[in-house]
């Protein structure tokens, strides 16, 4: 790559850089590649199947029950098939070997389908034959990780593998050493039952994943992404630095579409990036709107890649409640980066593109009403469906069918009235800015499966899969029909060929989605070794008391060793990978320190923390994939480019720490009136924060001034840091008093129980906070036992608790103290919340003193505009 060094790649040489990262760099010719993509297409097919709602019915319930076996298998012979063995492998043919390895591979992952009676009969424990054949596979998927991502997964996987089997070796440090494990035992937990290869991530990737990305895939291919890229730029093109506010906009919409940074990166940017050139931003700054843009592309709900899915699994919540939690961090962020775009373009002075003259306030004003207006049309859909169901519950689904078709219809119509979009060329000497007026009816129709997958996902409430499954079915309809009834109603006479074409970008739609999915389906299968590995050695718990000791029990450190775990292994991981690795072995730590701490911080908090920084190992230098996609198309230097990605990437660094002290962002227990507070007061904060790290707010920042803005946008994000100066938040009580103290509290109160105690393994003393919320009525013993919590008195006065019920919802957490040693466990302190002062007061005197700042640079400002026309 010497050649292509701070050089602007080809159209054709970007493609190939993306496909080598996504979907595989080889491309036999003839009927290999036939056969390739009739296995691809075969795949796609099988998945959809699965996901529909007559799968019982279409597919045996051995094929069912499988499935991950089957998503596997496919992922699997892929794999060598599309992706070469090293640098200097051919890519215009499949040598013999990687036939060998793709079709055994495959056979390998078929082995639990094959052989479910004998595997059954064994009780899930594998014999001598099923150990040789299990440890194969791993090999064999461990090959081709790497092949598909790189050497850092297949590396990792196999030092966790390692440990497994030497755990009990001297050379392994004593503070993570084990007992160590069979080749029989290991096999059988890794690739025989469904605790290692074939677990939960693996499993969503089946159910979920797979349809998400074949429902970007046709959207893609229907036109989607470069008619967001069109609007985004005729609503914002024309403005100063309009071409990077673009950008933004353009690569949120294109998250929708595509769940890989780098595909965004290079769809967006190379359009994006010469224009940001053209208006007066460097080549590495261009890229790195580009990288800021993309990757964040990721958090936007409603699909946020693979990752969303797998929450929902570990933390045990709902997909709705997932992206509820993820919303305001992930708007927020977008809202920063079209801030820091514009500080930019105001710092440079740099001139607009086009002739036309729009306001910026009008420019917003209109986005937002189409963004609410398009949030209420989504909410809204439920009331028709509601009215259509009660008039005939029997017939709905059919008239509600008819119904879309004609909304289709009618978008369709609106749409064949203009002409097709076609791509611009940045780099011509003229650039027109399209105009939003003249262009938005080209595509509305293709807001209908967006619509559709957010009602079924957020009003409905139906599983991620089975939304997915019917936005994907009308993308079906619209491949094959868009093409042929446009030239119908433009009254041309070439609607056979347009149905014609309408097939091959269905076909050629289901092929790049089932070939998008093969790193991700090889991904999860790995890293289901490295969670295999933490469930059979107990390696969870020994993390937790490594990283409390390297922390000194800090919490704040031990997030930013979180952090920075998640940054080295996002170096060489995919986002979902990396994911899956450090929530696995991190995620219970950081909840578990944190209640030591006194910090009760929820599960999806801490699964949003461990994402939030995943993503920003694909811009973090020396290894950030998506700076040196996006250094490909802007011709600048990769490291800088991803060193300024990575300081416009700040606030994505900074706001999961927020999150984690400040639960309110996540809108936790958070009403509709007090979510809009939060909102704006969190905009207000990220737009602060931006303003002090850029170092520019309406005019140059001095330095105590860019300090000042930051420590404002911190009191904004966590008021209560000040108000708990002047009010404690909490009220304590001694032990005996925990009975009164429930007595008195009423239903919708939170009582936080400090627990003191013995460690079962180590004997050593441990202290862990409970949270009691008080649920119904009662005494203060009645309320106790109804949580399975008995308490006695010892002869020293001190409140012992007893091991509470396996039904009780803290058996789990209590599960590693002592109760049956020599020292008892017993409670220490009460704690509920005491009355304060609404924590909005703190925001009086902090946007006063934002307002001086900005009253100083006001006025600085005006005496150097002065100064310069003098």
């Amino acid at each position: 790559m010497a050649d292509t060094k701070n050089r602007a790649l080809s159209e054709e040489e970007l493609q190939d850089l993306v496909t080598s990262s996504d979907s595989g760099a080889r491309s036999p010719q003839g009927s290999v590649a036939l056969f390739m993509a009739v296995v691809a297409l075969v795949w796609s097919l099988f998945q959809v199947l699965l996901a529909s709602p007559v799968s019982n019915l279409l597919l045996p319930g051995d094929i069912i029950n499988n499935s991950r076996q089957i998503h596997l298998a496919f992922a699997v012979f892929l794999a060598f098939m599309a992706y070469p063995a090293l640098k200097s492998s051919p890519r215009h043919y499949i040598p013999i070997q990687d036939w060998a390895m793709g079709l055994f591979g495959a056979f390998l992952a078929l082995y639990g389908y094959f052989f479910y009676e004998k595997i059954v009969s064994s009780g899930g424990l594998a014999d001598d034959t099923d150990k040789w054949f299990a440890l194969a596979g791993l090999i064999i998927l461990f090959e081709g990780a790497r092949r598909a991502l790189g050497p850092a997964m297949a590396i990792i996987a196999t030092i966790f593998l390692l440990y497994v089997f030497f755990g009990a070796s001297a050379a392994v440090p004593e503070v993570i050493r084990w007992k160590g494990a069979s080749l029989q035992k290991a096999m059988s937990h890794m690739w025989i039952t469904s605790e290692g290869v074939f677990g939960i991530a693996l499993g969503v990737s089946t159910k979920f994943v797979f349809l998400f990305v074949l429902f970007g895939a046709l959207l893609d291919k229907a036109g989607a992404g470069n008619y967001f890229i069109k609007m985004a730029f005729g609503a914002l093109g024309h403005l100063r630095g309009g071409p990077a506010k673009a950008a933004v906009v353009g690569s949120a919409a294109t998250g929708l579409i595509s769940g890989s940074s780098i595909a965004n990166v290079v769809t967006t940017g190379t359009f994006t990036i010469p224009l940001m050139k053209r208006v007066g931003f460097s080549s590495e700054k261009a890229g790195a709107v580009e990288v800021a843009s993309s990757v964040n592309g990721q958090i936007m709900p409603p699909v946020m890649g693979a990752a969303a899915f797998l929450m929902v699994e570990y933390v045990g919540i709902s997909y709705v409640e997932v992206i509820t939690h993820a919303f305001l961090p992930a708007v927020i962020s977008y809202i920063a980066l079209v801030y820091i775009v514009h500080l930019e373009a105001v710092k440079l002075n740099m001139p607009t593109l086009g002739d036309r003259v729009v306001s910026m306030g009008k420019t917003v004003g209109g986005m937002a009403a189409f963004f609410v207006g398009f949030a209420a049309l989504c909410y809204g859909t439920k009331y028709p469906v509601a009215l259509v169901t009660s008039m005939m519950p029997e017939g709905a689904a059919w008239v509600l069918a008819a119904l879309t078709f004609a909304a289709y219809l009618v978008l369709l119509y609106l749409a064949a009235q203009v002409p097709d979009l076609e791509p611009d060329d940045p780099n011509s000497e003229d650039v027109t800015l399209p105009v939003v007026g003249e262009i938005y009816k080209s595509g509305l129709y293709y807001l209908l499966p967006i619509i559709v997958l957010v009602y079924f996902l957020m009003i409905e409430q139906k599983s991620p899969g089975l939304s997915a499954f019917w936005a994907s079915f009308l993308l079906f309809g619209i491949l094959l029909t868009q093409r042929p009834l446009k030239a119908m109603f433009r009254g041309e006479s070439e609607v056979f060929n347009a149905f014609k074409l309408g097939v091959l970008d269905l076909i050629s739609g289901m092929i790049d989605g089932a070939r998008n999915m093969i790193g991700i389906g090889l991904a999860t299968a790995t890293a289901g070794v490295i969670v295999g590995t933490v469930t059979l050695t107990g390696v969870g718990q020994v993390m937790a008391d490594l990283v409390e000791f390297l922390s000194g029990g800090n919490l704040i450190l031990m997030l930013v060793m979180v952090g920075i775990l998640s940054l080295i292994l996002g170096m060489g991981l995919p986002t979902t990978a990396n994911y899956i690795v450090v929530s696995s072995l991190m995620a219970g730590v950081v909840v578990e320190l944190g209640a030591q701490s006194g910090l009760i911080v929820p599960l999806i908090a801490v699964h949003l923390f461990v994402f939030y920084f995943g993503i920003m190992a694909d811009v973090t230098p020396p290894v950030g994939l998506a700076s040196f996609a996006a250094a490909a198309v802007s011709g600048g230097d990769a490291i800088r480019t991803g060193f300024i990605a990575f300081f416009y990437s700040l606030r994505t660094v900074a706001l999961p720490f927020m999150f984690i002290f400040n639960t309110d962002l996540l809108l936790i227990d958070v009403g509709w009136v007090q979510g809009i507070i939060i909102f704006i007061v969190a905009t207000i904060a990220i737009l602060v924060f931006t303003a002090g790290t850029m170092g520019w707010f309406l005019t140059k920042s001095r330095i105590w001034e860019s300090v000042a803005l930051v420590l404002i946008a911190f009191v904004l994000f966590r008021p209560g840091i000040v108000l708990d100066r002047f009010q404690p938040p909490y009220a304590d009580f001694d032990a005996a008093q925990l009975e009164q103290v429930l007595d008195e509290a009423e239903v919708g109160d939170v009582a936080r129980i400090r627990v003191f105690g013995p460690d079962f393994l180590s004997g050593e003393a441990s202290e862990t906070t409970l949270v009691l919320n008080i649920e119904s009525e009662g005494t203060g013993a009645e309320r106790l036992d109804g949580k399975g919590i008995v308490l006695v008195q010892d002869e020293e006065g001190r409140t012992v608790m007893e091991e509470p019920f396996p039904t009780s919802p803290f058996f789990d957490v209590l599960g590693s103290f002592d109760f049956y040693g020599d020292n008892p466990v017993e409670i220490t302190r009460v704690r509920v919340p005491a009355d304060q002062w609404p924590k909005e007061l703190i925001f009086i005197p902090t946007l006063l003193l934002l307002g001086l700042i900005a009253y100083l640079q006001h006025a600085r400002s005006g005496r150097e505009t002065e100064g310069a026309i003098a």
